[in-house]
């Protein structure tokens, strides 16, 4: 990590002659997603997210008790600094926008004169909570005048990635953001994350990620509480590169592909070869890979990736550049052993 991030601000120097901080500031994953709702977090939006779910357990409005009460949920609070000046038409179109994350809505208090307690707020939410709830929301998020706190309830997954979205839209909408280069590094990732449609632990990043040493005797036991040692270095909210030391020893490479779903009989036949090598020997060992079109883009200030790509695909997936995919011939299919065969519909036409 030392060795690339050394890299990545001789990169800077030279190309753009800037100077980025030394060293890089630390995050874990767990911190990003609690703060900002993101594993590669833009740092240069100065808005942050707050959990409120210990204070809507006991109130009586189930949209927010409910999810309140649930372990795999979250609510969240996240407060816009003069959001007071937000048209309900506005409102209306970022409730809409977050819906394209799966969420049912948007609640919202619009703060119109803090001292004037319940009388001086806006919204259509406040007949549910009791003022007592309501001073607690207010002086945690540290609201003001003018300010607008909008609210998220439901699976955590689904709060996260909707204000998370929204944090950003924001940001850029009413211009937000500070000048600048904002590198992080990510780490302590989660080992595994849970599939509730498979119901069953599959790995966040994949499954020859090392995990912490203090965490190794909670492979077997608590899965879901295991970090692994990945890292991830992320620039004004684009993952530049991301990496992990790997995994070296046999039975700690079998416990997670028993964690996995992956018996012992079917790793051997799948991945006995790395099994094995392990078992002579294996070093110590890690490494990272880099987007490089992603760092070209942010070093050149172009807006999409396919600007600074040299022969970028349609979105079709055709190559203007080769005419690929083109007609494959009859000896090349034979080679391949490929046979072509009509769509039933064809046939019958």
């Amino acid at each position: 990590m030392a060795t690339m991030e050394n890299m990545i601000r001789l990169v800077f120097k030279r190309v753009l002659n800037l100077d980025l901080p030394n060293p890089f500031p630390r995050m874990t994953y767990d911190e990003a997603m609690r703060r900002y709702a993101s594993d590669k977090p833009d740092l240069r939006i100065p808005l942050e997210l707050i959990d409120v779910a210990d204070l809507m357990q006991a109130v009586e409005f189930k949209v927010f008790s409910a999810p309140a009460n649930d372990p795999g949920s979250r609510v969240a609070a996240l407060r816009l600094p003069a959001g007071g000046n937000l048209t309900r038409k506005e409102i209306d179109d970022y409730t809409e926008y977050v819906k394209i994350f799966g969420a049912k809505g948007l609640a919202y208090i619009k703060v119109n004169d803090l001292a004037a307690g319940r009388e001086g707020l806006q919204s259509p939410i406040l007949k549910f909570l009791p003022d007592a709830v309501i001073s607690a929301i207010l002086q945690r998020t540290g609201a003001a005048n003018n300010d607008l706190i909008f609210f998220g309830a439901d699976k955590a997954k689904i709060v996260n990635e909707s204000l998370g979205a929204l944090r950003i839209k924001l940001g850029h909408d009413l211009q937000l953001l500070v000048p600048g280069w904002q590198p992080l590094w990510v780490v302590d990732f989660p080992m595994f994350e849970w599939d509730e449609k498979d119901k069953r632990w599959v790995s966040l990043h994949h499954p020859f990620t090392s995990p912490k040493e203090g965490d190794l005797e909670r492979l077997e036991t608590a899965p879901g509480e295991c970090k692994s040692r990945a890292y991830d270095m992320v620039l004004n909210g684009t993952e530049v590169g991301g990496g992990s030391m790997r995994i070296y020893r046999p039975q700690v490479q079998r416990t997670v592909f028993r964690q996995l779903g992956i018996r012992d009989e079917e790793a051997q036949e799948k991945f006995g070869f790395l099994l094995d090598a392990m078992k002579y020997g294996c070093p110590p060992h890690g490494g990272i890979a880099f987007g490089v079109d992603r760092l070209v883009m942010l070093l050149a200030g172009a807006r999409s990736i396919r600007e600074v790509m040299a022969f970028p695909k349609t979105q079709s997936a055709a190559c203007l550049l080769t005419q690929a995919p083109s007609p494959v011939g009859e000896l090349q299919l034979r080679e391949l052993h490929i046979k072509l065969r009509r769509p039933v519909e064809e046939k019958k036409a």
